[in-house]
Order: C-alpha cells, then structure tokens, then sequence
C-alpha cells in the first residue's frame, strides 16, 4: 500500500491544489513504512490536474491532506484513493499516526479555511 501526503518542507500543506511536491511512503503488510518518495505536483496541480490518476497508477490508495477542495475529493476518490482532509505537520510522524489508526477525517472542504481543525495524532 502507498499512502501519499501533499508537501511542502517535509510538512502537509495546507493547500492540496498549490502543493509544491507529494511525499509517497510504501508501507508493508505489517503497517512499516519502507519506502519515502518525493514526486513533483504537476503545474495546475488540484481538481483541474490530473493528479489523481498519476497518484492511483503509483499505487497510492490513502491520501493524508490538509484542505482540498471537494472537487479534488471527487476527483481522488473516484480515482480509488481514500481521502483523509484536515492534516497537519510532519509528513513522517503523520503517517506513523495513520499506521496506528490515528487520523480521522475531519470532513471539512477547503471552503471553512480559517478553522483548525486537525488530524487526530
């Protein structure tokens, strides 16, 4: 399973659709991260890209995101890719979180900016 996390200085970014790269982990059947990727985000990188299937032909089934707006939902998600919004932090210690089943959606679209709300970890 690959979990990808859009970044920006090894931390999520806030925007999904303005991110400067995506960290991508390879994580093993027994929940251990075992491999760190960093890919690109395309230019126009967001609901307009297409993101979504690049990130689903790299074998990416979670995404742990900040706000996205809920045309990128859509879009993620219809590329088979589960979407977790309202992330924050370290790119590394909020996918060890995940791995631990701490993250929590929070539900929100990146039309409530301004609210904190944050991942469970």
């Amino acid at each position: 399973m690959k979990i990808a996390i859009p970044s920006r200085n090894q931390q999520v970014d806030d925007h999904f659709g303005h991110c400067e790269y995506y960290t991508i982990y390879s994580v093993s059947d027994t929940k251990t991260i075992v491999n760190e990727e960093l890919f690109q985000a395309p230019q126009g990188c967001g609901c307009k890209s297409d993101i979504a299937t690049v990130l689903q032909e790299k074998g990416v089934k979670v995404m742990l995101a900040g706000n996205m707006g809920q045309g990128a939902v859509n879009k993620v998600s219809q590329a088979g890719i589960q979407v977790f919004r309202g992330c924050t932090g370290p790119v590394r210690l909020l996918a060890e979180a995940y791995l631990r089943d701490l993250v929590k959606d929070s539900g929100e679209t990146c039309s409530h900016h301004g609210d904190d709300h944050q991942c469970s970890h």
